[in-house]
């Protein structure tokens, strides 16, 4: 029996799906003053955690930073709930340097919900999107399941893995959304009526196992960190967990390996049952035995759940292989000898949209007033949907606030800039996780200053408080308060001060320097500095010290980014006509020439980065729009 349709509710924005992706997207268009309707399959798993609970990491924790520069909560929502707290690669350079939290994972869940029940402007429903609302090309709303037609000035679809989700495990295999949640099985079938290209991808989560049951004492303890650290700018450093829960490291060895190999022929990444392509920086344990044989171990580390759940997510031993199987394997691990597993690990596929058919605003180019974000777009992790979600969000909300400028972010912006550049200049072959060697500009795209990139420009969107923006204001004048007096006391030679450079292993003093040339030794710190001239005339946050230090040592490696962005900006400032014909223009590569009407670049700098453009293409590209302008002007 078909079900009636009804007219249901106008929305200015209306976001469909729930997860990391769709939260943020939603946050963003309400705290911009739009009426916003969050549509999700089950209120249950708002911003939910199918797969590792934590949040962070090289690169994926400077765009939960970059997130909270803009205005947005992933990285306020991971602060109240974490039970350990981490800053990697510490030993490295600042432009490496990430955050790492593990979540509990309900109260992430229940505090996000809260924050987006309390959220002026925003309205949290349970429902099933199965197809769009359509005028023409543009999208005006979305029909739900029950027969619910919602209107708006424009739509983000958020689905995730849910668009025709189907679980495998083992020969077993069933229609299903993540964690066995209701799919979404229409929404893609409308969706490629409407023009739309879309491709299957996998992923796949690892088994959980009874905490009870794990020999710790056979495992390596991997404890937070003392020192205090938080991924929101707006956190305060008296609000510290002490109580924090360990991770633990363990192993895989030759038995667990013979186990799987024997095994591969009930693997349903070799027998063919799986036909989505996986992600290839978080491999199968099945894939790693194949593609890395000659390896007789591989790291897997205990990650707690929560702190009121005896789950354990077994890190690095995601795998589709049968529920038997994939016991056996648990009991070959130092550790997990005696482990209960109390959920199987299972891969799933899903429908992706190929990223090339969006804009940098994440507007599809076949649909207007449609745009789209997370895991839909061809990405893994929660941290890149997240930085998606809060750029779709804001487009789609300046959208409906009928703004004309949209809201980009270059590659030389932030690290979600880079990101959606690589997904939308040239697509994705199988699941994208962000790198930090996938940013040129890494050194300026750090973790401790993307408030200073982003958060002005937050402000100008309505999602940053006044009252925030007058501490961020004062944060920087403290900061160029300290560059300016070390950049004018100097530091003069004496026994005392020749000791100590003595004892540090470098070189004394012949005569008085500045000390902010003193700050540049390597060797020297800030506190070192303060014993040989007088302390800042007001105490200085640990953040603010932070950044005067890293101004100061690695200021010629900064300038020397800084000149490269001001190349690019200029290419970024060259303008490709949206009603270009690139049929009329001669001497194109075979290549090129496809590839640009195919990805349709808005600028000369976005066609330089398309695979199959060569320098070439460029200088005939360039050539045409500039004859093109004169003639309009002489005509």
């Amino acid at each position: 029996m078909q079900v009636r349709e009804y007219d249901a509710q106008d929305y200015d924005v209306i976001v469909v799906g729930a997860g990391h992706a769709g939260c943020e997207a939603a946050l963003a268009a309400a705290r911009m003053g739009n009426e916003t309707l969050l549509l999700t399959i089950n209120l249950d798993m708002v911003a939910f955690m199918p797969c590792n609970p934590s949040v962070g990491g090289p690169a994926k924790g400077i765009v939960v930073r970059e997130i909270d520069a803009l205005g947005g909560e992933m990285g306020r929502n991971i602060d109240k709930t974490y039970i350990q707290m981490r800053m990697l690669n510490t030993g490295k350079g600042p432009a490496v340097r990430a955050l790492r939290a593990q979540a509990d994972k309900h109260a992430y869940h229940r505090a996000m919900k809260d924050t987006i029940e309390r959220t002026p402007h925003l309205t949290l429903r349970q429902g099933i999107a199965d197809r769009l609302l359509m005028d023409g090309d543009a999208c005006v709303g979305i029909v739900t399941n029950t027969g619910a037609r919602y209107h708006a000035k424009s739509v983000v679809l958020a689905a995730g893995t849910a668009s025709r989700g189907k679980i495998i495990i083992g020969e077993l295999q069933y229609s299903s959304g993540p964690n066995n949640s209701q799919p979404s099985n229409y929404l893609s079938e409308d969706l490629m009526k409407q023009g739309l290209k879309l491709r299957r991808f996998k992923t796949g989560t690892p088994p959980r196992v009874d905490g009870t049951t794990i020999d710790y004492s056979a495992t390596e303890e991997q404890p937070g960190d003392a020192d205090v650290n938080h991924f929101s700018y707006t956190t305060s450093d008296s609000i510290y967990l002490k109580d924090q829960i360990s991770c633990w490291l363990t192993y895989t060895n030759p038995a667990t390996h013979k186990i799987i190999r024997d095994n591969l022929d009930r693997a349903p990444m070799f027998s063919g049952l799986i036909k989505g392509v996986g992600p290839r920086y978080c491999p199968s344990i099945e894939d790693k035995i194949v593609r890395f044989a000659d390896k007789d171990r591989h790291q897997l580390f205990l990650e707690p759940e929560g702190r009121d759940t005896e789950e354990w997510y077994v890190q690095g031993l995601s795998t589709s292989m049968p529920e038997e199987v994939q016991q056996r394997i648990l009991h070959s691990i130092a550790g997990l000898e005696n482990a209960q597993m109390m959920r199987p690990g299972y891969a799933i596929e899903y429908d992706v949209v190929e990223p090339w058919q969006l804009r940098p605003t994440l507007e599809t180019k076949v649909v207007k007033n449609l745009f789209t974000a997370g895991q839909m777009n061809g990405t893994s992790g929660y941290e890149e949907a997240a930085g998606q979600g809060i750029l779709a969000g804001i487009n789609a909300g300046l959208r409906a606030l009928g703004k004309t400028e949209p809201f980009i972010l270059k590659r030389s912006d932030a690290y979600i800039g880079v990101m959606v550049d690589d997904l939308v200049t040239k697509g994705t072959n199988e699941p994208y996780r962000l790198l930090t060697s996938r940013a040129e500009y890494r050194l300026i795209l750090r973790h401790d200053n993307a408030d200073l990139r982003l958060t002005e420009r937050g402000h100008d969107l309505g999602m940053i408080s006044d009252e925030r923006y007058q501490a961020f204001l004062a944060k920087k004048a403290a900061i160029q308060a300290e560059l300016d007096r070390l950049g004018t006391y100097r530091i003069k030679p004496n026994d005392q001060v020749n000791a100590f450079l003595t004892a540090k292993g470098t070189a004394p003093l012949k005569d008085g320097v500045l000390a902010s040339d003193f700050l540049k030794r390597p060797e020297i710190s800030y506190q070192d500095l303060l014993q040989f001239i007088p302390a800042a005339p007001e105490t200085l946050d640990r953040r603010v010290i932070e950044q005067v230090e890293i101004q100061i040592k690695y200021a010629g490696y900064i300038k020397k980014a800084e000149d490269r962005v001001a190349k690019l900006k200029r290419m970024e400032a060259k303008k490709i006509p949206a009603n270009i014909d690139y049929d009329a223009i001669n001497g194109l590569a075979t290549e090129a020439h496809q590839k640009l009407k195919q990805i349709q670049p808005e600028t000369l700098a976005q066609a330089t980065r398309i695979s199959g453009v060569n320098p070439a293409d460029i200088a005939i590209l360039s050539v045409y729009i500039e004859q093109g302008r004169i003639a309009k002007v002489q005509g």
